[in-house]
């Protein structure tokens, strides 16, 4: 257990040092966004719906292989789903078509779903998803810099914040899961957020009153969208906050710290 620990450190480190597309973040923060991801249908009847009611948006990175399907999450999205949060505002963003990781398959193969996943989504809505998140948060030096080439933007699951400058091709996110016991640590994350001026990035999949073990109650929730707005951040789409980056750099494939 101790090893295996030690080994994810050191991939961390590995992934978030090399193969940097960076650019700075600017005067944006202390600005926040809510992602889904896979998605279930109760992250937009339910998440959606409390964002909505805030007047905010997030972003769905959908896999479109689990559209119209059941798994341990509940039910998944519907097609129809994809409009209608896109006529509410919300972003959809890619998570391949199948949601497999590319640390299970030869990249050739990774990347034909990735794309066939993109040019489903731009099929079934006339969308051209352009920000990707990785199933499971997996990520590979051969994935990171030949997959960053393709999107505006990839996600992880790394924890942390983003600024002053953002790695493009290796966002980092924090898991929103569980019940309001989790409110104090998420809260934390918001005030290190605040007086950053950063760019903080939360995900989940479902939210329900019994989540799984990958998603969170509507209480912690709505709890975690409150605080952000009343404390004066920022809470937009991850599309909005790209929209305001400067130009990346040149990928900077040297290692150093991590961003």
């Amino acid at each position: 257990m101790i090893l295996r620990s030690q080994l994810g450190r050191v991939r961390q480190w590995l992934l978030c040092s090399f193969h940097a597309r960076l650019a700075p973040l600017g005067d944006q923060g202390p600005v926040v966004s809510f992602c889904f991801d896979d998605f279930p249908r109760t992250a937009y009847t339910v998440g959606g719906a409390i964002l909505k009611s805030r007047g905010v948006r997030g972003t769905y990175y959908a896999a479109m292989g689990l559209a119209n399907t059941v798994n341990h999450m509940g039910d998944q999205f519907g097609l129809d789903d994809l409009n209608s949060l896109l006529a509410d505002g919300h972003e959809l963003g890619s998570h391949t078509f199948s949601h497999i990781s590319c640390r299970t398959v030869p990249f050739r193969v990774y990347e034909r779903d990735l794309l066939k996943g993109r040019d489903a989504i731009r099929d079934a809505t006339g969308c051209h998803p352009s920000n990707f998140a990785y199933p499971r948060g997996h990520v590979t030096l051969t994935a990171k810099p030949r997959v960053g080439a393709q999107m505006r933007s990839c996600r992880g699951i790394y924890g942390g914040l983003n600024g002053p400058m953002v790695d493009l091709n290796l966002l980092r996110a924090n898991r929103v899961y569980g019940d309001v016991d989790q409110f104090d640590k998420l809260a934390s994350l918001l005030s290190e957020n605040e007086k950053r001026k950063a760019w903080l990035i939360f995900y989940t999949h479902d939210v329900s009153p019994h989540p799984s073990q990958f998603g969170c109650t509507p209480s912690l929730f709505e709890r975690i969208v409150a605080r952000s707005l009343e404390r004066g951040s920022r809470v937009v789409p991850v599309g909005e906050v790209l929209d305001g980056v400067q130009a990346p750099s040149l990928e900077v494939p040297q290692s150093g710290s991590p961003v």
